[in-house]
């Protein structure tokens, strides 16, 4: 078939163990968070911290974990993380069986998961490196980005419903079994993988991140933008549990309807990921990512306004479809603008330092809201989040600046 271009039989393991594991975890769609709501009876604040927990540790394993990784051979380290994984998340049907499922073992097995998931990820890009050739890659992340957006429409509702049809562990078992499958099918990758070379080429440590921080913050088009893609992403991420919560508990929908408006809204994802090349063709970058920066702020706020019933789900859906709508357009322009103004030395450092403080400010903000939500009430705690989105435009670059690379000459006679 046109456009489908073999990549070899190596690629093709990667990218079933991918898509299988990218389906058990959108199978398995807030999972922990349904377990402690449906079988532990947990409130706002403890889902909220069961979030928190998760994204704290990705914070704070990210430095150590890169430069530990590199140094190995990455099929190993990527069957190891998917075995940790599979063994870790196999121990709450297991402990729910036998009646020990406690709250203290959810927190401290999305605590693992979260650390596996870093070093897994660090490994696999490097990985699809070495599988495919330099003009292929583009390809190759085309199909897992496109595998990605189909686990995410599809894996929710299917998820819930058989939550709703088989008990609250269904899709934790999936989520586990599927870990074990990506293992099996990494290992079938094969091929001989030297062992990456020691060098005197500096790892990346936290002195590195303090550079990727410094140049962020005297950037004059990245400092706007990084303060405001983190705090919408920790706006967004504060507000989740929340809704959780608030649809499956007081609001009583389904878990199948909470997953179907999950899933529906991620249609949007798809659509503006289409969109954003045609719009930046046809009226700029700059434009396009002003504009869908200013328009992804505009939703949030409609959730305030959920009630039961049909009415209900149709609010959420539209409201989050419209969101993520304008999230697929902003998300691959916002990162094509900001690789354009970082130099090539300074990328890892860079998007290092830009991940860590994303990961810890969701971390505190999660559990920052979900505080406010135990004294306000989760209605209040949503309408602050989304009074405070609506002023994240203000935060955007004003003006366009060229790519890095069309500035360095002005720069050298400087």
């Amino acid at each position: 078939m046109v456009g489908r271009r073999s990549l070899g039989r190596q690629f093709g393991y990667l990218w079933a163990a991918f898509s299988v594991s990218t389906l058990g975890t959108w199978l398995a769609f807030d999972a922990f968070p349904l377990v402690a709501i449906l079988v532990l009876h947990a409130g706002e604040t403890e889902v909220s911290a069961l979030k928190a927990a998760s994204l704290a540790v990705g914070a704070a394993v990210a430095v150590p974990l890169g430069p530990w990784v590199e140094f190995r051979r990455k099929q190993p380290v990527m069957v190891a993380m998917d075995l940790i994984r599979f063994a870790a998340v196999m121990t709450v049907p297991a402990a729910f069986v036998l009646g020990l499922l406690s709250f203290a073992q959810l927190l401290v097995v999305s605590v693992i998961v979260a650390a596996a998931d870093i070093a897994f990820n660090a490994a696999s890009g490097a990985c699809l490196k070495t599988l495919v050739r330099p003009e292929d890659l583009l390809i190759a992340n085309g199909r897992f980005e496109s595998t990605t957006w189909t686990a995410t429409v599809l894996g929710p509702p299917l998820g819930t419903a058989a939550i709703g049809l088989f008990g609250p562990l269904t899709t934790v078992l999936a989520d586990a079994v599927s870990y074990l499958l990506s293992a099996l099918g990494i290992r079938a990758i094969g091929g001989t993988e030297p062992r990456p070379a020691r060098t005197d080429r500096p790892r990346l440590r936290a002195g590195d991140l303090v550079e990727g921080w410094r140049y962020i913050l005297t950037h004059p088009a990245l400092r706007p933008l990084f303060f405001n893609t983190i705090l919408v992403s920790s706006l967004i991420m504060a507000t989740s549990p929340l809704l959780a919560v608030l649809m499956l508990g007081r609001l009583g929908f389904a878990p199948w309807e909470y997953g179907l408006a999950f899933g529906v809204s991620c249609v949007g994802g798809l659509i503006g990921s289409r969109l954003a090349a045609p719009l930046v063709a046809r009226f700029g970058r700059h434009k396009i990512m002003l504009g869908a920066g200013a328009l992804r702020a505009c939703w949030s706020i409609g959730l305030v306004f959920i009630c039961p019933g049909p009415a209900g789900l149709a609010l959420v859906i539209a409201v989050e479809f419209a969101l993520i709508t304008c999230m697929g357009v902003f998300n691959p322009v916002f990162a094509t603008f900001r690789l354009d103004q970082v130099p090539t030395d300074r990328v890892a450092r860079t998007l290092s330092a830009w991940s860590v403080t994303g990961k810890a400010t969701n971390a505190v903000m999660v559990a920052l809201w979900g505080l406010l939500a135990a004294f306000t009430g989760a209605h209040t705690a949503i309408l602050i989040a989304g009074l405070l989105m609506l002023a994240t435009p203000l935060l955007l670059p004003r003006h366009d600046h060229a790519p890095l690379h069309d500035r360095e000459p002005a720069a050298s006679r400087t």
